[in-house]
């Protein structure tokens, strides 16, 4: 039963993910540059999670840092590097939302910057940059 369950639901999540909204503007990609930095930096943070506990994939206090102690520690870190290194790399001031999209990596790994652009595209108003259309009424002549 719990097999079924299992499949049924594996179903509608890809049926979910396949189905698209109906949208009235165009939606924002992900700059190839950006995703660069967030696979290098997040590569790093991996690799200086595994040397903080000795090149092991489960440890639980090495040099008195618990596995949790060192996720936190890269996860800030690499919330601390990606936006550096991406204005570098793009040689411009990041906006809010790429920084958002680092940040998501960073905390959500592959899927966490992807998440947070979707987010910008549903609510363009988070955005500072973003300058709504005002439509003005027009007044009638009286006859």
């Amino acid at each position: 039963m719990i097999r079924k369950f299992v499949v049924v639901a594996a179903v509608v999540a890809a049926l979910a993910v396949v189905c698209q909204p109906a949208s009235a503007g165009e939606r924002k990609k992900i700059d190839d540059k950006l995703n660069a930095v967030s696979i290098g930096v997040g590569a790093a943070a991996t690799a200086g999670y595994f040397a903080l506990g000795d090149w092991r994939l489960k440890w639980h206090n090495v040099n008195g840092l618990s596995s949790i102690g060192a996720m936190t520690a890269t996860t800030i870190g690499c919330m601390a590097l990606s936006p550096m290194v991406a204005t570098v790399v793009l040689n411009r001031p990041l906006t809010q939302r790429e920084a958002g999209i680092l940040f998501g990596d960073c905390v959500i790994p592959i899927v966490g910057g992807w998440l947070v652009n979707e987010a910008y595209n549903d609510h363009p108003e988070w955005d500072p940059a973003y300058k709504p259309v005002v439509v003005k009424k027009k007044k009638h002549a009286k006859m």
